[in-house]
């Protein structure tokens, strides 16, 4: 079972950045293509960005393009999303998780807030 840890989040003024990690340990991580979430309150759980298991080929969301970049390290078993030129409505609880199909449990996610 691969047990999933977020971190990097936190308070941040708009327009600043934030580089988030996320630790994959007890199981198969690097032949699968990995993804960001995120989800605000009140909100549904939003896809942000995907990688494939090579690095090759990434996936962004409308909302979040031009302005994060995932990538992956195998040999550390994490994935991590730099965020940069952050708005008050990213404001959320970021998760990442195997994509299309997660994992049978979340981490606990990481809380990034975005002050206007």
């Amino acid at each position: 079972q691969v047990q999933l840890v977020e971190s990097g989040g936190g308070l941040v003024q708009a327009g600043g950045s934030l580089r988030l990690s996320c630790a994959a340990s007890g199981g198969t991580f690097t032949i699968y293509t990995m993804g960001w979430f995120r989800q605000a309150p009140g909100k549904e759980r939003e896809l942000l960005a995907t990688i494939s298991w090579t690095g090759g080929r990434t996936y962004y969301a409308d909302s979040v393009k031009g302005r994060f970049t995932i990538s992956r390290d195998n040999a550390k078993n994490m994935v991590s999303l730099q965020m940069n030129t952050l708005k008050p409505e990213d404001t959320a609880v970021y998760y990442c998780n195997r994509y299309p199909i997660p994992f049978g449990s979340w981490g606990q996610g990481t809380q990034v807030t975005v002050s206007s």
